[in-house]
């Protein structure tokens, strides 16, 4: 539903939507009176009948209401011309003619439905009238329609009836008048079309509304969609990482089993000197590391106790580095190969100072060992 909304023209309150409920109307214009004697006789005598001031002749104040009535006061002067039919009688001299009149009126666009232009009126009321040389007290009845030529500004024509009440000593006669007015001080309000585009826009929003939580929803799915996705990735990505480690564990201890399971280097007593069978032990350990050259190893030398401690340092440091330098001339760098002398302090046996041991024992306390310290 929403889909249709979004390709159609969004409507937009203008201000013809909205339309004048209350005001303040002032009018200048001019009249013409009608008092041939008869005032449903000859209507459209114009000629012979009708009285025109040809110059403003005739003002209104008036305040119309919500509700579409309104009050009007309305003062206007004429003259009745030589020659004219007044009261059945062809008049001999010019008459001044003044009226005032207080009315009653109704809006009947609050019947009708709004124009927006077109302003149809009736209306009722009372008077005042001195014509041909006589006053007399009035009832008004009024048709009329206003044709507002923009917000403000119109112009307003009218036709009155005007009927007296002095039966005996005057008669009725018919008043018409057209002018500009202005109207002021004015209470707005939403119009019935406005009212329908309101209702629409409403709707319209309500259906945005829910295409905003749907999307709201759908971007939500899709963050904890996305997340659990990460979590699950990290997750596999943790779970490898763990797996590489503990075959990097597996695989380090079993290139460390290898190298020891090529045996230890062994040196004579009071001796750095490689034998022939140490040298084919540091060939195999060699080999294996041009097999592997992403490791690096750690040479450590010792002694018997058989000598002072600072002789036996001195010389474990000594057959550690005949060790590294009989590697690093079969080819391997020296960056891959550290060195230290450890003297008598790491014994492997029981055989320490004082204590009697046999020659092989102590033989098994000069040695060079090799742990693999990068992989």
């Amino acid at each position: 539903m929403f889909a249709l909304y979004a390709h159609a023209q969004k409507p937009v309150l203008t201000s013809k939507d909205s339309i004048v409920e209350s005001y303040w109307l002032v009018g200048l214009g001019t009249n013409a009176v009608d008092d041939a004697g008869d005032e449903f006789r000859r209507l459209f005598d114009v000629k012979d009948a009708w009285n025109i001031a040809p110059y403003p002749s005739r003002l209104s104040l008036g305040h119309y209401l919500k509700n579409g009535v309104g009050f009007e006061l309305i003062g206007a002067i004429n003259k009745y011309r030589e020659g004219k039919n007044i009261d059945d009688l062809v008049i001999t001299e010019d008459i001044d003619f003044f009226s005032l009149d207080f009315r009653l009126g109704y809006d009947l666009n609050r019947i009708l439905g709004e124009t927006g232009f077109f302003d149809p009126y009736l209306g009722i009321g009372m008077g005042y009238t001195d014509a041909n040389h006589q006053g007399r007290g009035t009832y008004n009845a009024v048709v009329g329609f206003r044709l507002w030529l923009s917000e403000r500004w119109g112009m307003d024509f009218s036709s009155s009836g005007k009927w007296t009440m002095n039966v005996a000593n005057s008669t009725n006669y018919l008043q018409h008048a057209a002018g500009a007015v202005y109207r002021f001080g004015m209470e707005k309000e939403i119009s019935r079309q406005g009212l329908e585009k309101l209702a629409l826009l409403e709707a319209l929003e309500r259906e945005m509304e829910k295409e905003r939580d749907s999307l709201a929803r759908l971007e939500r799915d899709e963050r904890l969609r996305a997340e659990r996705l990460e979590k699950e990735r990290e997750a596999r990505e943790l779970a490898l990482e763990q797996e590489r480690i503990q075959a990097e564990k597996a695989r380090r201890v079993a290139l460390q089993q290898e190298v020891d399971a090529l045996g230890t280097v062994y040196f004579k007593f009071d001796s750095s000197y490689l034998t022939a069978k140490d040298k084919t032990v540091l060939d195999q350990l060699v080999a294996l590391m041009n097999r592997e050259p992403t490791i690096a190893i750690m040479v450590s030398s010792h002694t018997d106790s058989r000598g002072t401690d600072n002789y036996n340092q001195w010389l474990s440091e000594r057959r550690a580095a005949r060790t590294v330098e009989y590697m690093v001339a079969q080819g391997i760098s020296a960056t891959r190969i550290g060195h230290g002398g450890h003297g008598e302090y790491r014994l492997v046996n029981e055989c320490a100072d004082g204590v009697a041991c046999s020659e092989d024992k102590h033989a098994k306390n000069r040695r060079s060992e090799f742990l693999i310290t990068e992989f």
